[in-house]
């Protein structure tokens, strides 16, 4: 029986963590034993007392100061170069790296002729000088790269012991989801789930809120109330609390009950500054029957297709956006298409097929 070794560096509520809870659980689901090194507090300590599972936990978050921030990387980084080397007398281990910033232990799993296995979920190549230099690490440490779509895949220079597995939802929450067209056109509810990251959208969601009152738009952004507050005020961005047709979330451990009141789910990152290499929320937004409005590059963009499931727009043609929005909106005989074919779509991503694919993955 293999032994998978898995280190994630920043156990939160995104993205790339909750699809490793479910691959790890499918993994221990298998009868694998699995050591997890990962920071405190998140969605990954939802996983602790499973019989198969050890788990060692350090304490790390990002700080303002980006000096501060790159020490404390630099000081996990040799923590968990370290800590690796526990595992050098144990036989038929896979060091098992999510996300290109956990480096320090793919250095010690290569260094102890382990298989180092990367699962990669961002964009290196175009994140800045910094995130090419591990790609490049990455490229030349792993035994294998797991990509979650072509477009990721296109921008690695190394093409063997490459392959695209795209992401999944785990059936506890899609079991929770209620599909149903005809209730949610009812709602007439403009949905977007964000982070405070310039490119990522919120100034134009509001400014798309304030463009159609008739339609109830909610934002679920993945930070501190306090942190929201200070954006919006830094920026001058004002919307009417309690009484508008705009509400705003702060972060959510669970974001479920979100789609089940939503009609539409948008996403506006700027493919200016930065590139979805898969879009988990969209996948969550379609298997809920839900349309969707995505940027035209990117792994998101190779999810939807044009007036089928949704549409690719980018977030530069805000009136383009707001159109369909408002031709969705007030087309039943469109809508309950999209809803139809979104959820027919999602089926492609099915929760056990990934997991059969990964566990492939790490087995070779």
């Amino acid at each position: 029986m293999k032994h998978i070794i898995c280190f994630h560096l920043f156990n939160d509520y995104s993205g790339s963590p909750k699809v490793l809870k479910m691959v790890l659980q499918g993994i221990l689901d298998k009868g694998y034993e699995v050591d997890l090194i990962t920071s405190k507090g998140g969605v990954l300590d939802e996983l602790t007392g499973h019989a198969n599972l050890k788990r060692v936990s350090y304490g790390y978050h990002f700080s303002a100061n980006p000096l501060i921030t790159m020490s404390r990387y630099l000081g996990v980084q040799l923590y968990t170069f370290l800590i690796a080397f526990r595992y050098l007398f144990q036989k038929q281990t896979v060091f098992y790296i999510n996300t290109l910033l956990p480096v320090g232990p793919a250095l010690a799993g290569r260094m102890m002729g382990k298989k180092v296995i990367y699962h990669y979920h961002e964009n290196a190549f175009v994140k800045g000088a910094f995130y090419k230099i591990l790609a490049t690490l990455m490229q030349k440490l792993a035994h294998k790269i797991i990509c979650v779509s072509q477009y990721q895949r296109s921008f690695l220079g190394r093409k063997r012991g490459v392959c695209v597995i795209p992401n999944a939802l785990p059936k506890e929450f899609t079991s929770r989801l209620h599909p149903d067209a005809e209730a949610a056109f009812g709602r007439q509810t403009v949905l977007m789930l964000s982070s405070l990251k310039e490119y990522k959208g919120t100034r134009e969601f509001i400014e798309l809120a304030n463009r159609l009152p008739q339609y109830k738009f909610v934002l679920v952004i993945n930070d501190t109330d306090k942190n929201i507050d200070k954006y919006l005020k830094d920026n001058n961005l004002t919307f009417v609390k309690g009484g508008g047709n705009l509400i705003i979330y702060s972060r959510q451990s669970d974001v479920i009950p979100f789609y089940n009141s939503a009609s539409l789910v948008i996403n506006l990152t700027n493919s200016l500054f930065a590139v979805e290499t898969f879009g988990l929320t969209t996948l969550e937004a379609m298997t809920n029957g839900l349309p969707v409005i995505v940027p035209t590059r990117g792994g998101i963009a190779e999810m939807v297709e044009n007036g089928i499931n949704g549409y690719k727009i980018d977030v530069q043609d805000l009136k383009n956006i707001t159109e369909q929005i408002c031709r969705i909106l007030e087309n039943r005989d469109l809508y309950s298409s999209l809803s139809a074919n979104a959820l027919k779509c999602s089926a492609k991503y099915h929760c056990s097929c990934t997991l059969y694919n990964l566990i492939n993955s790490l087995e070779e």
